[in-house]
């Protein structure tokens, strides 16, 4: 009887211990899920950035066919490179965010 009763404490022990091991996964699951949100958020911000930056280039590029004569041509030209180089920023701010997202 006694082996019977130490094999119930060690059920009941191991229940326990499942029992907190499944409470502690599913606070990392919330925790997760919350991440989760903050990235999107910042995903979605980003992502209207990209959209923002890339009017903006697109109106650079209606200027610069405009007033062609009037405009310094390597100012417009840095300036387009520069926007450039911030969306490509943006773009792989954005790549981090869906890698973290995965």
């Amino acid at each position: 009887m006694a082996s019977l009763s130490s094999q119930m404490n060690i059920i009941v022990e191991k229940t326990k211990n499942l029992i907190q091991l499944c409470e502690a996964l599913q606070e990392e699951n919330d925790l997760l899920k919350l991440e989760v949100q903050s990235l999107q958020v910042a995903f979605d911000t980003s992502s209207d950035k990209v959209k923002q930056l890339e009017d903006k280039v697109k109106a650079l590029a209606v200027a610069k066919t405009l007033d062609s004569s009037e405009i310094d041509k390597d100012a417009i030209n840095e300036k387009v490179l520069d926007t450039k180089r911030k969306i490509n920023d943006f773009v792989r701010e954005i790549d981090k965010c869906i890698s973290l997202l995965k």
